[in-house]
């Protein structure tokens, strides 16, 4: 289990972005956390699948190709909507550069539909990609359909504060599905805000 306690006071804390007011209204952020490429599948597989049937489009941002996997497992599941999943890019991006993330989040803005961003990697690859995202945001104010921005992180290499984390989120998801994060973490109270009692 783990313990969440108040000495989060360090100077370098701007390395991830909080979430505050001038966020849009229409943007829900969800965190994750995942040992490896087959865990990440297993966990986001039948949620995508769900969220789907819910009229979401899918554009991933991945540190390393899960294809291969989401292939094998698909095989292994009876979903409805297997080539609409087979249909997602899950191979790896290249989202070092800002244009290379707007490259792919040009799309939101010519449509109407719900949009899922799933990112998946290291902290500092996921750490980039948001600041990308959240600058796109900043200069596509017209986009003002639902948008789920999914960060799973690989925790092969877990040694930053969870809490930091959890506070720039606004869900958790894990593979019983997307929910409130004081409801995986039992200890967790966001610093200075009360968390939702709806789910």
């Amino acid at each position: 289990m783990v313990k969440f306690t108040k000495k989060d006071k360090r100077k370098n804390k701007k390395l991830m972005p909080e979430r505050n007011e001038n966020y849009m209204n229409n943007i829900k952020k969800l965190c994750g956390f995942c040992i490896n490429e087959w865990h990440l599948t297993t966990m986001i597989l039948p949620y995508i699948s769900k969220e789907i049937e819910n009229n979401y489009k899918m554009i991933t941002i991945l540190e390393n190709s899960i294809e291969e996997n989401i292939k094998t497992l698909i095989k292994k599941l009876n979903l409805k909507n297997e080539e609409d999943i087979l249909e997602i890019n899950w191979k790896q991006s290249v989202a070092q550069k800002y244009t290379e993330v707007g490259s792919k989040l040009n799309i939101i803005a010519k449509s109407d539909e719900k949009y899922i961003i799933l990112v998946n990697g290291r902290k500092n690859f996921i750490d980039v990609v948001n600041k990308h995202i959240d600058k796109w945001l900043k200069k596509n104010t017209k986009v003002k359909q639902e948008i789920k921005i999914i960060n799973c992180y690989e925790i092969t290499d877990f040694n930053y504060n969870i809490t930091e984390i959890l506070d720039s989120h606004d869900r958790i998801i894990n593979t019983s599905g997307e929910k409130r994060i004081d409801e995986v973490f039992e200890d967790y109270k966001k610093e200075g805000k009360i968390e939702e009692a709806t789910s």
